[in-house]
């Protein structure tokens, strides 16, 4: 590459206004910095660019002395502006970085008053349900007096709006242990086949109820996995309880366990349900949350359930994995860890 259109790099080209600044200092006067500004023009027009220096020392009208001096002057003050900006810069930056910790210091301390508020009322809570599921059961089993077909089929319904209510209340009370860092995980040898079969049984009913098939995939001889069984119980129940729930009628979810190597074993549940949108795939974490409103009043519930999922497959040492197609189903898997004899 040519470099005979680059000009030598001298002092002058740091010092920004100079011709103002001499003017200003007397050295030369306002009438001679225009005549020098002329003579700039002139020259570039024949080919000749000058620097305003140059153009100076040419016209006489200033001595190389006294040209360095006002260039020394001009970089030195230039020097000075820099290293106020920066000080004003590294002031501002330490405004804002207080502010910002202030800031998360604030809204950690809301959290925490969230998730003592949900703790707080989560048990003030349990304390009437329970009276409430217990008289249900007395009048259901007629302990109190016989009742007719037409108030059995109400107190029926009665209690299992009370039991919903309650697992509504455990999921508040374990979000809020969550949020303080309090939930603990038992990690011992489980029966993850077990596990399994276990939840796709007992989801039969609401899956007959909506139409909906429900599918195990349990190979023999799956290998146990360090897993708190009762946590991953409830993260299975959750994800199968989802995808019934998010699939129409005559679809189906499937539950399944693979091995991957030889240390993981995989549980994936599947559906053919509603999908989730690409670019909204982690909104599905956000608690208190669902997509959308009309999903709300359709589907119920309190945004809960997969926050508290990711969050003990986390305390697993483990990673939630979602793959989904808006209006195909979604699939939800993690690995755990496989315990061999």
């Amino acid at each position: 590459m040519s470099n005979t259109n680059i000009s030598k790099l001298t002092p002058e080209m740091l010092v920004p206004r100079m011709g103002e600044y001499i003017v200003q200092k007397g050295m030369i006067s306002e009438d001679d910095l225009q005549k020098v500004l002329s003579f700039q023009q002139e020259q570039a027009r024949l080919g000749k660019p000058y620097m305003l220096g140059q153009a100076l020392l040419e016209l006489k009208m200033l001595d190389r002395d006294s040209l360095d001096q006002v260039i020394t002057e001009q970089l030195i003050q230039l020097r000075t502006a820099l290293q106020s900006a920066n000080r004003n810069l590294e002031q501002r930056v330490k405004e804002r970085t207080a502010d910002l910790n202030e800031a998360l210091e604030r809204l950690s301390e809301l959290s925490k008053m969230k998730a003592n508020f949900v703790a707080n009322i989560s048990h003030e809570l349990r304390t009437p349900l329970t009276h409430i599921k217990g008289y249900l059961e007395l009048l259901i089993t007629e302990s109190l007096g016989p009742i007719v077909e037409e108030q059995h089929h109400a107190l029926e319904i009665s209690q299992k709006s009370a039991t919903r209510l309650g697992t509504l209340i455990d999921d508040l009370i374990t979000f809020s242990l969550a949020s303080r860092g309090e939930m603990s995980m038992k990690l011992v040898k489980a029966d993850i086949g077990r596990i399994i079969s276990l939840v796709a049984k007992s989801a039969l009913s609401k899956a007959e109820e909506r139409g909906v098939q429900v599918i195990a995939v349990v190979p023999e001889n799956i290998p146990q996995v360090q897993a708190d069984p009762e946590k991953i119980g409830w993260v299975v129940n959750q994800l199968l309880d989802n995808g019934i729930k998010f699939t129409p009628s005559g679809g189906s979810v499937v539950i399944a366990l693979k091995e991957e190597g030889s240390n993981l074993v995989v549980c994936s549940v599947t559906d053919t349900g509603i999908g989730i949108p690409a670019s909204r795939v982690n909104e599905v974490f956000e608690v208190f949350h669902q997509l959308d409103e009309s999903s709300t009043r359709h589907f119920g519930g309190t945004g809960l359930g997969l926050a508290l999922v990711r969050q003990i497959v986390e305390g697993h040492g483990s990673m939630l994995d979602i793959q989904s197609v808006e209006g195909e189903g979604s699939t939800f898997k993690f690995p755990l860890l496989a315990v061999r004899e």
